[in-house]
């Protein structure tokens, strides 16, 4: 008798450490290693281009080689528009968290097609206002990404990403923390060694737009072969 694995799931976080200043973005967290749980992934293919994306040419350099592989492949969305939910904070009387996370969407939306979708419906991509927690429980990071592995009522190994960034911050400091964790949800699965990229390790006083570099890093994620998309082969359980 065969049986598919209907869910599973597997949590990584980049997170924004503030010290001082400045905050370093790091890894937080490891992928579990799927193949152990006797789980067989589907071959990894190439997807075309994004339209948005294949029109930009790629003109300078780029920071690929800092982009993490993961087991799946690349963390790159298969199906558009990519859907974004924002929930803002309970209290924001001038809508500035609200507002931030809008423009980071309309933003990336030049290379990506994103569509804002209502809070309560399910999305690809949730931006949440709240402040994380490092794994003692303590308040210590200002922004995390996050996804989930899963395989849907089709068999088929897809993906979602949940953005915290807390809210209490400056509104230029919002906008770049969301700007850079979106980067990461939208597949830049990395971090730029220069400060001139929105997805720069650390924050600086002077948030950068997103970069040509950014772009031709996304670009170069985009033309990489995935797992995500394909449909898991049936499996026959041990025991």
């Amino acid at each position: 008798m065969k049986r598919r694995w209907w869910f599973l799931v597997c949590m990584v976080a980049l997170g924004l450490m503030l010290g001082g200043t400045q905050g370093n973005w790091e890894s937080l967290a490891g992928t579990a290693n799927l193949t152990r749980q006797n789980i067989q992934l589907p071959a990894a293919v190439h997807y075309p281009l994004p339209p948005s994306l294949a029109e930009i040419p790629i003109k300078g350099e780029d920071y690929f080689d800092a982009v993490q592989p993961l087991e799946v492949g690349y963390l790159l969305w298969t199906q558009f528009p990519v859907t974004v939910a924002i929930e803002p904070p309970p209290w924001d009387p001038n809508q500035v968290w609200q507002a931030a996370a809008k423009q980071a969407v309309v933003e990336w939306s030049a290379y990506l097609p994103l569509e804002i979708v209502d809070a309560s419906l399910p999305a690809n991509i949730r931006l949440l206002s709240q402040r994380p927690t490092d794994q003692n429980n303590r308040r210590a990071r200002f922004a995390e990404t996050s996804y989930e592995l899963f395989v849907d009522s089709q068999g088929v190994l897809r993906h979602r990403c949940r953005v915290m960034v807390r809210p209490t911050q400056a509104a230029k400091f919002v906008l770049a923390a969301l700007r850079h964790e979106l980067g990461h949800a939208l597949g830049i699965w990395g971090h730029s060694p220069l400060p001139t990229d929105a997805l720069y390790f650390a924050q600086v006083a002077d948030p950068p737009p997103i970069s040509q570099r950014d772009v031709n890093t996304l670009r170069r994620v985009y033309e990489q072969p995935t797992r995500l998309g394909q449909r898991l082969p049936e499996l026959t359980p041990h025991g």
